[in-house]
């Protein structure tokens, strides 16, 4: 199963309306973070480096939900932190859903045993587990062993009581074409979760491991040896065909990262989730008062070896609307 029609034509209709308006920029995606915490310690993660008395915070409810009424955007991607961890996640959901806004909850699967019931399926929610590899890649990953097996038994309980379920893998430059070629295999053909994200892992400038991340120029390589004999096109992925393009480095892009911003217990973040030049108080402020002509590779030095899906993604999702030979291909690829 790929995404769902009612998702596709939402979201199609939705830029269309946008375009129609006049607006230049406009949001796909929130990543909503109500919290930072979490009960793992990756080394290429850097929230849990936040103060504890940060760690220890928890959004209300009732202010995620307001953000995503601001904003308007018709998906929301909750990560964190761990958001298991957030005691009222299942209303919090609930509310989004109500809102019919399409929600992907990020999730290591550590709690989904105990967390599971408080949860129903819906046309509008997926779990987004992250695995990172097979057995002993993805526990290395975490920094804790055991997690792969645990996260493949949430996922299959998870699709047992009908639930959709998709899956988030980030690469390295540990990573080869086959360990990249072995996880996707596994996660298509044996665990056949409905769909996978896959992103080149960005430098975040808090990760206690700052040795393994990709250039750009490795990134395209391991991609575009990963994908060669036809691979790409059997694989479930949750891209778009130009974003795979762009991975390959078959297209490129500038980025919109506007275009899925970042809500978290300090407001909206600039200009992304995966840098840090300070937070606006709304939607509007962070559109207005972000100089986005700054950013990107060309512009920022940090932005040099970038090329993930938050600034990227959405470009090829513009390009590939405002196109009918690349709309078709998208369909006929999905």
């Amino acid at each position: 199963m790929s995404m769902p029609i009612r998702q596709s034509v939402r979201i199609g209709t939705y830029i269309l309306r946008n375009k129609l308006q006049g607006r230049e920029k406009f949001p796909l995606i929130v990543e909503l973070e109500p919290l930072f915490a979490c009960n793992l310690a990756c080394a290429g993660c850097g929230k849990i480096q936040h103060p504890h008395d940060v760690l220890k915070k928890r959004m209300p409810v009732e202010q995620a939900v307001a953000a995503i009424k601001e904003c308007g955007a018709p998906m929301v991607s909750i990560a964190g932190g761990e958001p298991l961890m957030h005691p009222q996640i299942d209303v919090l959901v609930a509310e989004l859903i109500k809102m019919k806004k399409f929600v992907f909850l990020c999730t290591n699967a550590l709690l989904i045993p105990k967390k599971l019931d408080k949860f129903k399926p819906s046309p509008y929610f997926a779990w987004a587990v992250h695995i990172d590899g097979l057995k002993e890649r993805h526990d290395e990953s975490v920094c804790k062993e055991g997690v792969f097996d645990d996260a493949v038994a949430a996922i299959r309980e998870c699709q047992r009581r009908g639930f959709r379920v998709t899956t988030n893998t980030t690469f390295f430059n540990t990573d080869t074409p086959q360990t990249v070629i072995d996880v996707l295999n596994y996660l298509n053909d044996d665990l056949k979760v409905d769909e996978m994200m896959i992103s080149p892992a960005y430098a975040y400038e808090k990760a206690p491991d700052q040795e393994h991340f990709l250039g750009v120029q490795e990134t395209r390589e391991l991609f575009r040896k990963s994908f060669a004999d036809g691979r790409r096109k059997k694989w479930r992925f949750n891209h778009s065909p130009l974003f795979l393009d762009f991975l390959e480095g078959k297209a490129d892009f500038p980025c919109t990262a506007w275009a899925i911003p970042s809500y978290s217990l300090f407001g909206w973040q600039r200009p992304c989730y995966l840098m840090s030049d300070g937070y606006a108080q709304s939607y509007k402020e962070l559109l207005d008062e972000t100089d986005w002509d700054s950013y990107g590779r060309g512009r920022d030095p940090r932005c040099a070896n970038c090329m993930a899906h938050c600034g990227y993604e959405p470009t090829a999702v513009f390009s590939t609307v405002g196109s009918l030979k690349e709309s078709l291909r998208a369909i006929r690829e999905k």
